[in-house]
């Protein structure tokens, strides 16, 4: 990105019809692997969700075979973010220090992880999708403004 973004500003400052025309290019590159990525994540999301699932179950699993350091401080995090607690919910799942503090029935039974992250994933799908399409659509405007400075750039040159 950073060297697309010194493309685009060099290119401009210097009036390189060159370099604006390998921003266009890039830009182009990088918003068709945006819409790939994103069709493919519409069409496997139950995929992406189950794959995220056993990545917590991995990562849960590793921690009740050592419950110190850094996998306590991933469990703990997680667990916090998402307001979950282990595979099942329950506080015997072995995990209740890494797991929110809860008050009165939630102190016994939690949302289990796994179903938060499903939730999380299907409940928020349309806010990805609004900041790709965003996004998106900041590309097209750089790749038209980029077109329309290098075409300028040539008119110029041509008329001089």
């Amino acid at each position: 990105m950073m060297v697309v973004g010194f493309l685009g500003c060099c290119g401009a400052i210097k009036e390189s019809s060159f370099m604006l025309g390998l921003f266009f290019v890039f830009l182009l590159i990088i918003f068709a692997a945006e819409v790939a990525a994103g069709i493919w994540g519409l069409s496997n999301q139950d995929k992406i969700v189950s794959d995220v699932q056993q990545w917590y179950t991995q990562n849960f699993n590793n921690y009740k075979q050592s419950p110190n350091g850094p996998m306590k401080e991933t469990m703990t995090a997680i667990h916090y973010a998402m307001q979950c607690c282990g595979l099942t919910g329950l506080f015997t799942d072995g995990v209740s220090d890494t797991c929110p503090k809860q008050q009165g029935l939630e102190v016994v039974i939690t949302t289990s992880c796994p179903s938060v992250i499903k939730e999380m994933f299907t409940s928020r799908l349309h806010v990805i999708g609004g900041v790709g399409i965003g996004i998106g659509v900041i590309m097209v405007f750089g790749m038209i403004f980029s077109m329309l400075l290098c075409c300028a750039i040539r008119r110029t040159r041509d008329i001089v």
